[in-house]
């Protein structure tokens, strides 16, 4: 039984990163699912708040990247309870969004965000870069 055990670590340990992207506008999605790919991430999309909170528990993703303005659940709400449920709080989580007000990002860092982006002042490489550092990949 304890071989199973360590050859399933070691199949987990080589399988791809798991991004959930968390975005409703779809071109701006289509750039990053391509772009995530391209990196060799396993990369899964949803397109609101509500389905976010579903996915993070039956993807089990790595990192989460997330948008503030959606529909049914905002980014600020959805960053909070992931923060709150167990099986999510130490997710990687990255905000990423339009809201560029100092009280945004405050109180994104107040929920435990480990980065806010704001979407007009980093172009994608950058966006892909810290996605990277979160899951220390190189």
């Amino acid at each position: 039984m304890d071989l199973d055990q360590n050859s399933d670590t070691e199949v987990n340990s080589a399988a791809p990163k798991r991004v959930l992207l968390v975005e409703d506008d779809d071109s701006l999605a289509n750039v990053y699912i391509t772009r995530l790919q391209a990196e060799g991430l396993d990369v899964r999309r949803v397109n609101n708040g509500e389905d976010a909170l579903a996915a993070a528990l039956n993807y089990q993703p790595n990192l989460v990247v997330l948008d503030v303005m959606m529909p049914k659940v905002s980014g600020f709400d959805v960053l909070d309870i992931l923060r709150n449920t167990p099986e999510t709080a130490n997710l990687k989580i990255i905000m990423l969004t339009a809201l560029s007000q100092d009280s945004d990002k405050e109180r994104a860092e107040t929920l435990g965000v480990d980065e806010y982006l704001v979407k007009s002042q980093v172009v994608i490489a950058d966006v892909i870069e810290r996605i990277k550092h979160q899951l220390n990949i190189a």
